[in-house]
């Protein structure tokens, strides 16, 4: 019998197996940051253990409060600064060098084909886009995976999702998912793997399939994982080019992980495009999903463009060809936060930065503040925010706020209406 992606990665890492379908892995990187991290310092240190398996596999970045906005958040941050200094962790990326975790991870070169990576966070799965299994972890796996490079899970089971035929104009990697998790529901997937193939898939850059990855936790997932092809070679090749001769043997070995056709899946879903329309979320659960049109009028407060799901270049881009000579309707706070430094960087060189200033935007330093309601963009009690983030739980942003979930195109579309609406109407 054949096996899938994520059963390859597993074999081929396998420590041991205590129990059952219990499996102990061997890691290639441990992802770190100031919320989650700290506790597992604390408790390591606690033990008489602050020590780390290998400082070269371990990550550090403070993302999500950032530059401090308190006395907690900046202790956060220097119980982990003192920490990679006292473990000479030297891949620490700290403020203005930081930026999204999911983002500048990969943006590094730290992510690649074959990988297996934990971190204390859910969206973790963001980085199976690259063919690697990604999984957010609790503090006590974490603090194993620090300390002796291994982690404990479930081996895995596969739900696969074909996706199939072409998308309109309009429609984008964050209209895919949210229909796909419209499909499947928030408990679609829970506890499985989602193996996204397809010619889609195959004609995405590596940031749409980032997209698709890092809401795989939205459906209930472990994690996301696309097979590595030659759009993933391109995006590493500055990273591995001393490894391989060419990028066409770095295809060959990766190619090595795609799943066998005889590979045996839980589920197999399919999931046509063809008639997929810019989607949006309307409730408190992710799977609450309509299409704009369904939603058109609808009054924001807030509209906000960023986070580890759609901050990257290829996202600016899109909201910025919407937005390029309008302004946001005034009783709008358009805020705006490319998720790296270099992402940053390129969309000033692009010029995007001041079609968003033009435009009425706040543009903010990286960070994950406003996406989880801590900062840079918290909702009052009623207030409505259109946001490219990924969750839209009660309270999410705010207490009393709402959240809808759309694509950057969607976004800066309902910014400039001051409702949600298509972006289809802006164009020229």
């Amino acid at each position: 019998m054949g096996k899938t992606i994520a059963e390859k990665i597993f074999d081929s890492h396998s420590v041991d197996n205590p129990s059952g379908d219990i499996h102990v892995i061997s890691l290639d990187a441990v992802f770190c940051h100031e919320i989650t991290t700290p506790i597992a310092i604390n408790d390591l240190v606690s033990r008489g253990k602050d020590r780390v398996f290998d400082p070269e596999k371990i990550k550090v970045v403070i993302d999500h409060v950032t530059p401090a906005k308190d006395s907690k958040t900046a202790m956060q941050g220097k119980i982990l600064r003192d920490w990679a200094v006292r473990n000479n962790i030297k891949d620490f990326f700290d403020v203005g060098r930081n930026g999204v975790c999911h983002a500048i991870f990969p943006e590094k070169g730290f992510v690649r084909p074959g990988y297996t990576v934990i971190m204390g966070d859910s969206h973790t799965c963001t980085h199976g886009a690259f063919g690697a299994f990604a999984a957010g972890v609790g503090t006590t796996d974490l603090e194993v995976g620090i300390l002796k490079g291994v982690c404990a899970f479930h081996y895995p089971e596969t739900m696969k999702i074909n996706i199939t035929g072409n998308l309109k104009e309009g429609v984008f990697a964050k209209d895919v998912i949210l229909g796909i998790i419209g499909k499947i529901g928030v408990n679609g997937a829970t506890g499985k793997v989602i193996e996204y193939v397809g010619p889609v898939v195959d004609t995405m850059s590596m940031e749409a399939r980032m997209t698709l990855c890092n809401m795989a936790i939205e459906a209930g997932a472990t994690s996301g994982i696309c097979y590595p092809d030659i759009t993933t070679v391109e995006y590493l090749w500055k990273f591995i080019k001393d490894d391989y001769v060419s990028k066409e043997s770095a295809l060959i070995e990766f190619q090595k992980l795609i799943s066998d056709t005889d590979a045996e899946y839980e589920d197999v879903i399919e999931f046509d495009v063809d008639t997929l329309e810019p989607c949006v979320t309307y409730g408190y659960k992710p799977d609450e999903v309509k299409p704009v049109k369904n939603m058109d009028g609808t009054r924001v407060d807030q509209v906000y463009i960023g986070s580890c799901t759609n901050g990257r270049i290829e996202d600016l881009r899109v909201a910025a060809n919407v937005l390029k000579g309008k302004k946001i309707k005034e009783h709008v706070r358009g805020i705006v936060s490319p998720a790296t430094p270099g992402v940053y960087s390129q969309a000033m060189e692009e010029g995007i930065i001041k079609i968003f200033m033009d435009a009425g935007f706040c543009v903010t330093n990286p960070t994950c503040g406003a996406c989880l309601g801590m900062s840079n963009g918290v909702l009052a009690d009623g207030e409505v925010c259109a946001s490219t983030t990924n969750r839209n739980f009660n309270g999410r942003m705010g207490k009393g706020g709402m959240v809808h979930l759309m694509s950057p195109a969607t976004a800066a579309a309902s910014a400039v209406a001051g409702y949600i609406t298509n972006s289809g109407m802006f164009k020229k």
